[in-house]
C-alpha cells in the first residue's frame, strides 16, 4: 500500500488503521489559493474524505478539478453554482459535482459556519484549481474578511 497522499497533509487509511475522529483530524487547506475551506483529510486507494469548514460569508471562487466530488452539508448553508447551476443547500443536503465542471461554494452570510463532508474520487487531491487561472485568494462576501464579519456592514 503506498504511504503518500494526493493532498499534502492528509491521512493516509491502511497500515492497522480503521477509524478517524474526523473533526480531530490534523486540519489542512482544502482549497489553497481560491477557498477559505480547511480541515482534516483521509486518503483511500481510490477516494478520500473531508470533514471540511467555511467560516459564513466565506468560500471560494470558481475552480474546477478533474475529479467527480459529493458533498454532505453536516451544519450551516452552501450557496453557489455548479456548472452554471445556482443552488442553495441547508444542513442535511448532498451536493453533486461533477468531474471538470466550474463550481463556487459559499458559506451563506445569513447562517451558521458551514461544515461538510466531501467525498472524491482520488484521481486528483482535494484541491483544484480557480478558474481564471490566479490562486489569488478565496472569496468574501461583501462585509465578510477572514471569517468574520466586518465592522463596516
Amino acid at each position: 500500500m503506498a504511504s503518500e497522499t494526493k493532498t499534502e497533509g492528509a491521512q493516509k487509511a491502511g497500515q492497522g488503521v480503521v477509524t478517524w475522529p474526523l473533526a480531530d483530524v490534523e486540519k489542512v487547506a482544502a482549497g489553497t489559493g481560491y477557498s477559505t475551506s480547511h480541515g482534516g483529510v483521509v486518503e483511500g486507494e481510490r477516494m478520500l474524505v473531508g470533514y471540511i469548514h467555511k467560516a459564513r460569508g466565506t468560500g471560494s471562487r470558481m475552480h474546477s478539478h478533474p475529479n467527480e466530488q459529493f458533498n454532505f452539508v453536516i451544519q450551516g448553508t452552501l450557496m453557489g453554482e455548479i456548472d452554471g447551476i445556482p443552488f442553495k443547500a441547508p444542513k442535511g443536503t448532498l451536493i453533486h459535482v461533477p468531474a471538470d465542471a466550474p463550481h463556487q461554494m459559499i458559506a451563506d452570510p445569513d447562517d451558521i459556519d458551514v461544515i461538510f463532508l466531501a467525498l472524491k474520487d482520488l484521481s486528483h487531491g482535494i484541491i483544484g484549481m480557480a478558474v481564471d487561472g490566479t490562486m489569488t485568494g478565496p472569496h468574501y462576501e461583501e462585509g465578510f474578511s477572514g471569517g468574520t464579519i466586518d465592522d463596516r456592514t
